[in-house]
């Protein structure tokens, strides 16, 4: 028997491989964009220390701000391996800890099937088990989704903790059980779970009591005994989870916490039909909650969560069966972290990753379970075990070609959304995301049309009224974009995003001194976006103002060592310092008014304004009639933003030269501002 477990099991691994190996050259999506492609942090391994104090080096978005170290730790290795953000690495380094988890998950689901069940055919149930939570298509929307390592690294974590206790029984006494359950809490808020897994396993496996037996009067005080066993657990848990609770930014909760808990049981009978029925998967689903407390769904909800609670408690009053009672407290403890905090998504394909190890454990040993039963009053013909084994081959591909065609969706982002659009037709999110794509395409006409659907659905929703500025701006409906970006701006104030965009826009107007102050504002809500800081430079280069670049030049050094955009400017400026001095000393020599005018540039180009103003004044000293000086003088000030004196001067340039555009161009900044 052993040797055949061995070659199927060898068999599953490479077919695993195979199901898989068209997804390590998906891109990045949703969250990945500023935990990991703007996350400037994640780019030099040496900052892994301040992972676990800084919250801010887990987002370049300040209402993602928190403290998952050993997310962000993994990601910065995955970066300096590969040499950049190379999708490769990301995703092999997901998947290794993947098949870490299935193979673990095969040797707890054997110990746990042991305890209830002598047979010679354990080891192949739990294989059975442990591949069919392997291949199953649901769980490519997690492995698909770089930032979602955060559900395999804390499911490892969970199952390593449970493995531990459960299979090395004599290392309890020195906690080993419990550093899992530690390095988890840095992961995922999910890690609470675990000592309530174990309680049940202890009640159920070692304690050998039913559930409605435990909590009777007279064996309470047996329960408790194993609550104050799991103690150090909890404890420790607590404590580090409240050290990383109190880093947190602001929570994603958004929905009425009443009408999110009454959807959840509907949520939970999806959830089920799902394991069964992959078939409707969304990477972002249209899901809303239910508001009428006679719903249908809420009913059949209803129904079902009784129905599951009815199999668990009688499941549980047998030996032979506490295994399926186990496997559906599993799926049902670990979803009520996200059944009971009221997210912002009623549901989601890659919340069933932890709770579907339970039902996987559940089926597959109550189907070997009647299987053996069965064989004790009847032989099993060969027959019979050619069609079982068939069976279960044909699930497992079944499986596997699903997740294989899940991974095709995941290939590009017009195909992720576009398959987003079939399957949540009323989510604005992915009608947005699939017009971007056709927006990047330069298909402008059909990106403005999916915005206009989705703005249906997310009326207040601001990278939607983001998008459609940009989208309006190409089109050159430049007062349309405008109010666009007004209204992101609006609906999300403490955003960088919609800030950076509207600087962006107005840096292609070339209104540099509008867009200096969208630019500032985003910059002030996060110093962490490089593409702020880039967008400042380029601003404050076409502005003139030199100290403002080379400011925000070395602040780009700090979170970015030898940035080489940063470099170019501070480079520049120490050109232009150079230049600048060598015009100083010929000047001393032979004085002339045009050469006060060129140095007078050059202290224009270094951000010295008021050396600026003397120079030209130099030069007016030697010609009165000097318009570019006072043209020159005019510019420095605007810049100072003496706006009185600015106009002064460009009426004296325009009066030497009527016909002088360059300073009428600056006159009427000046007036803009003095009117």
């Amino acid at each position: 028997m052993q040797k055949k477990i061995i070659v199927i099991a060898s068999i599953l691994f490479i077919g695993l491989i195979i199901t898989y190996s068209n997804h390590f050259d998906n891109g990045f999506y949703f969250d990945d964009d500023h935990t990991i492609i703007s996350n400037v942090h994640i780019t030099d391994i040496k900052n892994i220390p301040d992972f676990f104090v800084n919250p801010q080096m887990f987002s370049s978005r300040p209402d993602h701000w928190g403290l998952r170290p050993i997310i962000t730790t993994s990601l910065a290795i995955d970066y300096w391996v590969g040499g950049g953000l190379k999708p490769f690495y990301f995703h092999l380094s997901t998947f290794f800890w993947y098949l870490t988890l299935c193979i673990l998950l095969f040797f707890l689901c054997r110990k746990i099937f042991q305890k209830s069940l002598d047979h010679k055919w354990n080891s192949l149930i739990a294989l059975l088990s442990a591949s069919l939570y392997a291949f199953h298509t649901v769980n490519a929307e997690t492995i698909n989704y770089i930032i979602s390592r955060s559900d395999v690294l804390s499911t490892l974590c969970i199952t390593s903790s449970v493995s531990i206790y459960i299979i090395y029984p004599k290392l309890r006494k020195w906690f080993i059980y419990i550093i899992p359950a530690i390095i988890g809490v840095f992961v995922k808020e999910t890690m609470a779970v675990t000592p309530v897994l174990l309680f049940f396993y202890i009640l159920l496996f070692e304690k050998e009591t039913s559930i409605l037996k435990a909590f009777r009067v007279k064996e309470l005080k047996n329960t408790l005994r194993i609550i104050v066993h799991l103690l150090p657990m909890i404890l420790i848990i607590i404590v580090f989870q409240l050290y990383t609770l109190s880093k947190a930014g602001e929570s994603g909760f958004s929905n009425p916490p009443l009408q999110y808990l009454m959807t959840q049981p509907y949520v939970w009978v999806h959830y089920f039909i799902s394991f069964f029925l992959p078939f409707n998967l969304s990477a972002d689903s249209d899901w809303k909650v239910i508001t009428n407390i006679f719903d249908d769904r809420i009913i059949i909800g209803l129904i079902f969560i009784i129905g599951l609670v009815i199999t668990i408690l009688k499941t549980s009053s047998n030996k032979e069966t506490r295994p399926i009672s186990f496997g559906l407290i599993w799926f049902c403890i670990t979803l009520l972290p996200t059944s009971i905090a009221p997210l912002a998504e009623v549901m989601n394909d890659h919340r069933m990753f932890l709770p579907f190890i339970g039902l996987s454990l559940s089926l597959t040993y109550g189907i070997s379970l009647y299987i053996i039963n069965y064989s004790k009053k009847r032989t099993l013909k060969k027959e019979h075990k050619i069609i079982l084994s068939t069976s279960f081959f044909v699930i497992i591909f079944l499986f596997g070609y699903g997740t294989y065609q899940r991974n095709e969706i995941w290939k590009s982002s017009e195909s992720l959304w576009h398959d987003v659009t079939l399957k949540s037709p009323t989510n604005g999110r992915g009608l947005m995301n699939y017009g971007l794509t056709q927006m990047e395409k330069g298909n402008y006409p059909t990106a403005l049309e999916y915005y206009e659907k989705a703005l249906r659905y997310s009326p207040y929703y601001s990278p939607l009224h983001i998008n459609m500025g940009v989208v309006q701006g190409a089109l050159n409906s430049t007062e349309k974009a405008e109010e666009s970006f007004k209204k992101a701006i609006q609906y999300d104030p403490n955003s960088d995003t919609p800030y950076y965009f509207y600087a962006r826009f107005l840096t292609k107007k070339k209104r540099y001194i509008d867009a200096r102050k969208m630019g500032e504002k985003a910059n002030e809500i996060t110093v962490y976006n490089l593409n702020n800081q880039y967008l400042l430079m380029e601003i404050y280069d076409n502005l003139g103002l030199k100290n403002e670049l080379n400011n925000i030049a070395k602040h780009t050094l700090t979170i970015s060592k030898n940035n080489p955009l940063a470099l170019k400017y501070l480079n520049k400026k120490n050109t232009e310092i150079s230049d600048m001095n060598n015009a100083e000393i010929e000047i001393k020599n032979n004085p002339t008014s045009e050469k006060y005018i060129d140095l007078s540039l050059k202290y224009y180009n270094i951000g010295e304004y008021l050396k600026c103003i003397a120079s030209c004044n130099k030069a007016i000293e030697l010609d009165p009639n000097n318009y570019v000086a006072y043209n020159n003088i005019c510019s420095a000030y605007n810049i100072l933003e003496e706006y009185q004196k600015a106009e002064e001067a460009c009426e004296k340039a325009i009066s030497i030269n009527p016909n002088f555009q360059l300073a009428r161009n600056n006159l009427k900044v000046a007036r803009a501002h003095t009117q």
